[in-house]
């Protein structure tokens, strides 16, 4: 096996290029399509983010190859259709990051040197790219607001999209009180719903209690699915811990009362602090 001691991109691409290869190619690389690669794109950028928070670095390196060689697909599939090739996403994306940095490239060139100019702010640079991205959305003939944020984001993401883009618009509350009535709001709508027993309103009111709890995150600062990984995170942990202490204990956790087991997590939270 003879594996290039270092390999740049143009080696990938010839590689993925020999997996596609109509008569000699791997018959799984060759019957896939762009739709059919779909999930195994969006695993992958999730265990990109996992390596990241688990701050996993060493394992971050394959996950960044695994998530490159998804590109690299769809460049292929691209290439084979005739639609566009891997040179023409980079040259793209490249126009598209210069057109967005203004105060980087002010003259529109990727090789001419400057000296950023210290007054802009983070800020600014955030407004500025979004007026940008703007600009490029009614150039594509997009006129509603919210029309291109993707449909096929986690649901908690696309709702902080939809409201961050919707604030941007002017359409947003005024602060974070106002947010915590809201959810106090839809909480007590719940209720009702759930007295009620009407299983399509239960749903739809707990549907807009987890949008306001969004609103909440946004307003604080926070990303909303980062948020949620982190609770995740550290109920998993929690748990892991109350079943080592039954384990410690002699006892089976499945034998255990709801009574026990909440007192394992009280015990759990009390060694933590």
């Amino acid at each position: 096996m003879t594996i290039p001691e270092k390999s740049d991109i143009a080696d990938l691409l010839y590689l993925m290029a020999r997996l596609r290869h109509p008569e000699k190619g791997c018959p799984w690389d060759r019957k896939q399509d762009f739709s059919t690669i779909v999930p195994s794109t969006l695993e992958e950028a999730y265990e990109v983010a996992d390596a990241i928070t688990r701050e996993d670095y060493a394992h971050l390196r394959e996950e960044l190859g695994d998530l490159l060689f998804q590109v690299v697909f769809y460049a292929e599939l691209g290439r084979e259709r005739g639609l566009f090739e891997f040179d023409d996403i980079v040259t793209g994306l490249i126009a598209k990051l210069i057109k967005r940095h203004p105060h980087v490239f002010p003259d529109g060139d990727l090789y001419a040197e400057r000296v950023l100019d210290s007054s802009v702010s983070e800020q600014a640079v955030k407004h500025n790219w979004e007026e940008i991205k703007a600009q490029d959305r009614r150039q594509k003939g997009i006129t509603g607001r919210l029309d291109d944020v993707p449909l096929a984001l986690p649901a908690l993401s696309r709702a902080q999209k939809l409201q961050k883009r919707a604030a941007r618009h002017g359409f947003d509350w005024s602060g974070i009180k106002q947010v915590l009535e809201k959810i106090e709001e839809e909480l007590g709508e719940s209720r009702v719903a759930f007295a009620l027993g009407e299983e399509a309103e239960i749903e739809e009111e707990l549907g807009d209690l987890l949008f306001a709890c969004v609103n909440a995150v946004r307003h604080a600062g926070f990303d909303a699915e980062a948020t949620l990984r982190h609770a995740n995170e550290k109920f998993e942990k929690r748990f892991a811990a109350m079943e080592q202490i039954a384990d410690t204990q002699g006892k089976d956790f499945d034998e255990l009362t709801s009574e026990q087991k909440n007192e394992l997590w009280a015990v759990v939270k009390r060694e933590e602090k």
